[in-house]
């Protein structure tokens, strides 16, 4: 059997369902011969964005493949594979490589040395009986421990080398327990607290852990709120969630985390970053996570769990039987305070999200879009800037993985590639993208892929005619520095590609129109609207 021929058997015993690339790779046709659904894109990084959400969208249980070709290939998907390390989504990501003669030959780029700080391993494919066990611990790594992409690099004339005697033995999952006396200790101060809430992080979506972290909440009457990755872990309709942190929050987010006296962190990193929440000093942290480098690293942790976030909240949740609970009884009025807080917060911002002003408030597409979807069955991802900060706080997710979050590294143009691999995962569902004429920019050729490949998701664009984030730092000199000030008309460029298309000005059909858009996309033809937006400034933070 050769290289390419055993590489697509491997991935069908791995049970990878789809492989997203850009020619040329042998990969590519040798998976399509084998029945692996091939999608290819217009850019690696797209492509890349693609596998990223199958991983996600399936808590890691698929795993996302992205293939490219050597030299340009590789290095245009660079940014995709730093992209998917920051937000720590487990895919594989397998370039063909210069010939092993030429591969350290300046300025031949190597992918396996240039992306090892990207990339969870990287490690080539030297000959062709070594690749099992290349394979093997590819896989290990992808299914076990911290998400992260993992890199194998094939070069050309590996390609071609048999594989002898081949056999192959497909990866499992293993999981890990915080030691029983932490989880004691922990459920002593849990028990014990005044004022406690749960921030939540993409760990629970990866351990499925969500059951769980509802019995937490509910039985102790602990407020939750979520990490941008973890929104949607806990329904936002629960009486109980304080909605989503990042960049822009809903107010009770900042008025319980001000307030807490413990903080219990699960399944996140408490990484500072200027699109995450951020910890208040003063407080007891409980930090319960996967991987031991994010414990005490930019939080201060009193008390520490490490594992899975399951099996973690199971034990606690055991362990917390065995406690008086008086303090949680104290706090049967919490909910009502969470509600009251959330009223007055939405009060507030009703005028921007039933404004009838023109050019149109994007929070006045989010509210109509929210109000015509059916929860259960959408799926959402917003592009960096404006999109995200003025989606995530008031998109009220409440089902697990309704909403991907992202935020750390901030890429625009990943929200496309986020919901056409969405939809890959989930064909049933309403997947959309919410993102702004900046991003499109990026990507937006790539909206042909979803014609071709037959992927009707629903793209949302917010078209103000500029880098509105920008436009307080170049509010000088307006005349002369113009590079803010950007165009397009992108409803005919969708129509142009075979797609829906629709711009909307009037906000009075702002509903229509929407109504439209979802109809195109039941009759199996991807859609965008473009709303033409005001400059919108404000987002929700305090």
């Amino acid at each position: 059997m050769q290289v390419t021929e055993a590489i697509a058997e491997i991935l069908k015993q791995e049970g990878v369902k789809f492989i997203i690339g850009y020619p040329v790779n042998p990969i590519i046709e040798a998976a399509a011969i084998a029945d692996i659904r091939t999608i290819i894109v217009r850019q690696e990084r797209v492509g890349l964005h693609m596998a990223d959400a199958v991983s996600r969208l399936s808590s890691g249980d698929d795993i996302g493949v992205f293939v490219m070709q050597h030299g340009p290939g590789a290095e245009n998907a660079f940014g995709g594979v730093a992209q998917a390390y920051s937000e720590s989504v487990p895919l594989l990501v397998m370039p063909a490589g210069y010939q092993r003669r030429l591969a350290h030959y300046y300025p031949n780029f190597n992918s396996t040395l240039n992306m090892q700080h990207v990339t969870k391993m990287a490690e080539p494919v030297t000959q062709g009986r070594a690749l099992p066990e290349v394979m093997r611990r590819a896989f290990w790594q992808l299914r076990n421990g911290r998400g992260g992409p993992v890199l194998v690099e094939v070069p050309l004339d590996v390609f071609r080398e048999e594989v002898p005697d081949f056999t192959y033995v497909p990866s499992f999952k293993v999981r890990s327990a915080p030691d029983p006396k932490d989880i004691e200790t922990v459920a002593e101060v849990l028990a014990a607290a005044e004022r406690p809430v749960i921030y939540a992080g993409q760990g629970v979506h990866y351990a499925k852990a969500w059951d769980a972290l509802r019995t937490l909440a509910e039985r102790w009457q602990i407020p939750v709120t979520t990490s941008l990755e973890g929104k949607s872990a806990f329904p936002e309709d629960h009486a109980l969630s304080l909605g989503s942190g990042g960049r822009a929050i809903p107010k009770p987010v900042d008025t319980f985390l001000k307030d807490a006296d413990v903080i219990f962190g699960i399944g996140c990193s408490f990484a500072l970053t200027a699109f995450g929440v951020q910890m208040p000093k003063g407080k007891t942290i409980i930090h319960s996570t996967l991987d031991s480098k994010d414990l005490n690293k930019d939080v201060p942790a009193q008390y520490a769990l490490l594992g899975d976030a399951k099996l973690t909240l199971e034990a606690l949740n055991a362990a917390l039987e065995g406690h008086a609970r008086d303090k949680a009884l104290a706090r049967s009025g919490v909910a009502d305070d969470i509600a009251a807080d959330k009223d007055a917060w939405l009060n507030d911002w009703m005028p921007k999200l039933t404004s009838t002003e023109a050019p149109i408030s994007p929070y006045r597409v989010i509210w109509e879009l929210q109000a015509q979807v059916d929860p259960a069955q959408t799926i959402i991802t917003h592009d960096a800037g404006s999109p995200r900060d003025q989606l995530s706080p008031f998109w009220q997710s409440r089902f697990p993985l309704s909403y991907i979050g992202w935020g750390k590294t901030t890429q625009l143009g990943y929200g496309l590639g986020l919901a056409m691999g969405a939809k890959l995962v989930r064909p049933e569902a309403l997947c959309i993208n919410v993102w702004g004429d900046a991003a499109i920019g990026f990507t937006g050729m790539d909206f042909e892929t979803a014609v071709r490949e037959r992927l009707p998701i629903l793209s949302i664009l917010f078209n103000n005619f500029s880098m509105a984030i920008e436009l307080p730092i170049m509010k000088v000199a307006t005349e002369k520095y113009r590079s803010t000030d950007i165009s397009g008309h992108y409803a005919d460029m969708a129509k142009a590609f075979g797609g829906y298309g629709e711009r909307v000005t009037d906000p009075e059909e702002i509903a229509a129109a929407i109504a439209r858009g979802i109809a195109a996309t039941e009759q199996g033809q991807p859609a965008l609207l473009e709303f033409i937006t005001s400059q919108e400034l404000a987002i929700s933070s305090f």
